[in-house]
């Protein structure tokens, strides 16, 4: 595998494509910022769980995906926002909305990996990481 530039992107289209092949779980190579990501997808309801499995030559996240009854997507879209060639930074007070506050907005901030609302909430302003529909 090349060297990847923008690996939240990556952990993204991973999931993304999974949803797409309705599978059930996906592996992702672990770092931090992919855990703190994934437990935010997991406290707002979009997977069903993950686990930090540790493999040779590297951990990898693995990831349950969520359907509903009939075998419906939770997870309807991932979009990157920011990226390594254009961050997108937003002050406490301009907080972007996805889908009209339906959605999550995933937010890199001093207080951590947080929802858009947890920002609004706290009054911080930080990088916007993605939205998850």
């Amino acid at each position: 595998m090349g060297v990847i530039t923008d690996p939240i992107a990556d952990m993204l289209t991973r999931i993304r494509n999974a949803n797409t092949a309705f599978a059930e779980r996906v592996d992702i190579p672990a770092s931090r910022v992919k855990v703190e990501l994934a437990k935010l997808l997991k406290a707002e309801g979009f997977i069903k769980g993950f686990d930090v499995v540790s493999q040779q030559p590297r951990d990898v996240i693995r990831i349950s995906l969520k359907y509903g009854i009939g075998r419906e997507r939770v997870i309807n879209g991932l979009q990157r926002i920011s990226r390594p060639g254009l961050r997108i930074y937003t002050p406490k007070g301009e907080i972007p909305k996805c889908l009209g506050g339906l959605g999550l907005v995933v937010m890199s901030t001093p207080k951590g990996i947080i929802s858009g609302k947890q920002a609004k909430r706290l009054g911080c302003g930080g990088e916007v990481m993605a939205f998850v529909w």
